[in-house]
């Protein structure tokens, strides 16, 4: 016994050569900002362990280990970048890039990842100019220098370099003095957070009160984002479609957090999950985020949300974990990184997708009709979309492992995020410690804590234990502990002694969730489901960089499936486990899939432009196929998928009457197809979308698609605010992107033209049937009515006694009813349908 205790220590000893020195690195918050809040550990203090560390790995020898060879540039990551002196334009390029691959390099302790970063680094901390400003003397932006200064925190942390802080300090100085002259602009105004941020962790090093000062004015000149969150007003700045960016939404959700270090308000501690509650009733997806091409995009199953944007709202939830002490927020972080991260990826981390969808059936080239659309967005490739995302996507992983473990104030630790790693660092009176963390969570439920420590210490260990979990237990050493509840933070104060060990439980339980169209989603745990579809890859360019390759992903097996349900849940679901492979993320050899009774949906099939599959049909939905058992597989195993799942039934949609006065914000089960619509003074408004290459507001659609009306009175007010025409959308179904992307009727005020137009759309085809002369100003709320009685058709306004128009036409019986621009921005309220 005497001899394994001294080898134990011995070990231990050895485990420990660097986190004296990395620990003394982290400060807590300074008089005045809030107290208890946590910090992170410095980069390097956790290790990821099983297939955490693949993940790493294969961002090591895939995109992000050869980015250097895949983008040489001089405007990209070349020898002649204006990062390293030459005569590029790199701009966000290279600091993005950067930012991922020193934390990637100091979290896998890899030479070559590190040697990849110094060079940067060094003409970084080299070429500072004598009035403090850094980086390329011709980027006049504030915005680029953001995520260089996290990839400097990051590099201080592991290397403890004496050039750091003294550079960061002339930096802020610079900043502010200059900033009153040049103010925040653009980029810069949206993402004033992340300044801050670093301004604050400065604050913290070096106690300078002018840092709190700048932190100030960074908030006076940012967009005002807590207002913004707290009331959903992403849409409320018109043609600046700044703050209706979805990278920008999502990397600005850690403003109010970090701002209210200097103001403890409930409005700055609130806004994070007000702001999300906003996005995820607007514009959720069942992966965890709202979607964004790349403005905020709906609920649409066909809408997709960005790389950029993924990463971006982890780092923000990060963030947050160590300000507000709340379950959700590990719970959300999870389950977009176990989901909505690998889903951007290909498998080996060589490619991603700058869009990917809940229900993407194909990967395709191709235009959707998206605000910011390109034709290799959901394409895998090294190149896909704007090139932003391929040089901000290394964050994901590492910035993930390095914010999952927390140091807090009472000189103990916080466990924000739970997968297999080893934590080494100091607690209390900087004894030295070493927590292994054995488990394949997320795909098993059980998580073992192995304690090594040098000599008994007394701290606090904080666990966070998951609102999904259904009975959670821990044991200490084997005997349960009470009082661990589901949705809680669980903290452990005790003297900890060398081989502690812990269990945690986390029973997971599989539970549908509503989507779009009263579809559902299927989870267990943290994990999303989606359907194992057979694909087949295509190579449709190569790249001289060996192993790179772009390619379409085809389906080879059936997608247009519907679940079925019963009362009691998903009809006979089965887990089934298998042996934990290297990469989870494979949906072959996914170690937990799901066995669910199915039924296929003939008439669900690809949209009109035979790129992305037509949007969810509304549940429930009859099938007279036979019933089928279909398997299930992580969200992110795949790169095609289908998760948000119609439910076999019989057909309910709203068919008597309907009375939609928007007194509370988006109507439900409501769907926009193309732009963007919002709520604002109890009305509902069709978006501007400047800069969308005219996709967002040329027939962008407002479709309620939980109805079915045949014959009836339907009548809504509309205001037209710029030229062009508006109206009401009857006898809807099949809307999709597009402007005539619809079957179905429409009647709209033609401002332009000083018209009323009643015509059809049909194959994509737009047909007027009849059109009148109608004074139609602008400004001016008009009652707009339309009589539909089997094939004939009369239109009132302003409550005229005789119709203003009347047409005849037999191809539509019945459908949906829905609202529509086109080319024009317009407001609509007072909704009512009644039949006869």
């Amino acid at each position: 016994m005497k001899r394994i205790i001294t080898s134990i220590c011995f070990v231990v000893s050895c485990l420990f050569v660097h986190t004296l020195r990395a620990q003394n690195l982290t400060e807590f918050n300074k008089a005045p900002l809030k107290q208890h809040v946590y910090v992170q550990l410095p980069i390097g203090s956790i290790k990821a362990k099983g297939w955490l560390l693949k993940q790493l790995e294969q961002q090591r020898d895939g995109a992000t280990g050869m980015a250097e060879e895949l983008y040489p540039e001089k405007d990209n990551l070349g020898k002649n970048s204006d990062w390293l002196g030459g005569d590029g334009s790199g701009w966000e390029r290279v600091p993005y890039y950067v930012k991922g691959l020193v934390a990637l390099a100091y979290t896998l302790d890899d030479p070559m990842l590190k040697a990849k970063a110094q060079k940067y680094i060094d003409w970084t901390l080299s070429n500072q100019q004598a009035n403090g400003l850094f980086g390329p003397p011709k980027m006049k932006d504030w915005w680029p220098r953001m995520p260089m200064m996290y990839a400097l925190q990051s590099y201080y942390e592991a290397t403890n370099d004496k050039r750091v802080i003294p550079f960061l300090s002339r930096y802020f100085k610079y900043e502010l003095a200059n900033l009153d002259a040049d103010p925040l602009k653009e980029w810069g105004k949206a993402r004033a957070g992340d300044n801050m941020e670093i301004a604050i962790w400065l604050y913290n090093k070096t106690g300078d009160q002018d840092l709190l000062k700048l932190v100030e004015k960074l908030k006076r000149q940012a967009y005002p984002w807590i207002d913004i969150y707290n009331n959903n007003e992403f849409y409320f700045f018109g043609d600046d479609f700044q703050p209706k960016h979805m990278v920008n939404v999502a990397q600005a959700l850690k403003f109010p957090v970090v701002y209210a270090q200097l103001q403890d308000l409930p409005s700055n501690l609130e806004a994070l999950s007000k702001g999300i509650a906003h996005i995820m009733h607007d514009h959720g997806q069942p992966e965890g985020l709202g979607s964004g091409t790349e403005f905020l995009a709906g609920t649409s199953s066909i809408e997709g949300v960005e790389t950029c944007t993924v990463v971006e709202w982890m780092q923000s939830l990060e963030t947050a974990a160590k300000v507000i002490h709340d379950v959700k927020i590990g719970d959300q972080l999870e389950k977009v990184a176990f989901n909505a991260l690998p889903a951007q990826f290909s498998r080996d981390f060589k490619n991603h997708s700058y869009y990917t969808l809940p229900n993407q059936v194909q990967s395709i080239h191709g235009e959707h009709g998206f605000n910011q659309d390109y034709a290799t967005g959901i394409v895998s490739s090294p190149y896909s979309g704007y090139g932003c995302c391929r040089y901000n996507m290394h964050i994901g992983w590492p910035y993930f492992v390095k914010s999952s473990v927390v140091a807090t104030p009472e000189k103990g630790l916080a466990v924000i995020t739970y997968g297999p790693m080893e934590i080494e660092t100091v607690v209390a009176e900087n004894k030295k410690i070493k927590i292994t963390e054995e488990t394949n969570y997320p795909f098993e439920e059980q998580i073992r804590l192995k304690v090594e420590l040098a000599a008994s210490t007394s701290f606090p260990l904080i666990l966070r234990i998951p609102a999904w979990s259904v009975k959670p237990g821990i044991k200490l050493n084997g005997a349960t502990l009470k009082g661990v509840k589901a949705g809680e933070m669980f903290t452990i104060g005790r003297k900890w002694k060398n081989q502690d060990q812990l269990e945690l439980n986390f029973p997971m339980e599989i539970t549908t969730r509503a989507q779009v169209n009263n579809s559902v989603s299927v989870e267990r745990g943290p994990i999303v489901y989606a359907l194992e579809i057979k694909a087949v890859n295509k190579v449709t360019k190569t790249y001289p960089v060996t192993g790179f390759a772009d390619y379409e992903i085809h389906p080879e097996s059936a997608w247009n499936y519907g679940l079925m349900i019963n009362k009691s849940g998903l009809s006979n679901a089965n887990v089934l486990k298998s042996e934990m492979p290297e990469n989870p993320f494979i949906a072959e050899n996914a170690p937990v899939k799901i066995k669910v009774r199915a039924k296929k949906i003939p008439s669900w099939g690809l949209g009109y432009n035979k790129v992305s599959a037509f949007d969810v049909p509304f549940s429930p939905i009859a099938s007279a196929e036979k019933q089928e058992e279909v398997i299930l597989v992580p969200y992110g195993s795949e790169n095609i998928r289908l998760s948000c799942f119609p439910v076999i039934g019989e057909p309910k949609k709203i068919n008597k009457t309907l009375v939609e006065n928007f007194d509370e914000g988006m109507a439900s089960n409501w769907v926009f197809y193309g732009g963007g619509w919002f709520w604002k003074d109890g009305q509902i408004n069709a978006a501007s979308n400047a800069g969308s290459g005219g996709y967002g507001i040329k027939g962008s659609k407002y479709v309620a698609n939980g109805t079915d009306f045949k014959d009836f009175v339907y009548q809504a007010d509309v205001k037209i605010n710029t030229a062009g025409d508006a109206g009401l959308m009857f006898r809807v179904s099949n809307p999709a992107i597009g402007p005539d992307a619809y079957h179905g009727y429409y009647v709209g005020l033609d401002q332009l033209n000083g018209t009323v137009i009643f015509g059809k759309a049909s194959g994509q085809k737009w047909t007027v049937i009849r059109s009148g002369k109608y004074p139609v100003e602008m400004n001016k709320i008009y009652t707009l009515k339309i009589v539909a009685k089997a094939d004939k058709f009369d239109v009132f306004i302003n409550g005229s006694v005789q119709p203003v128009l009347s047409a005849t036409d037999n191809q539509y019986q019945s459908g949906s009813i829905g609202l529509r621009t086109y080319n024009s921005l317009a407001s609509f309220d007072s909704v009512k349908i009644n039949t006869f």
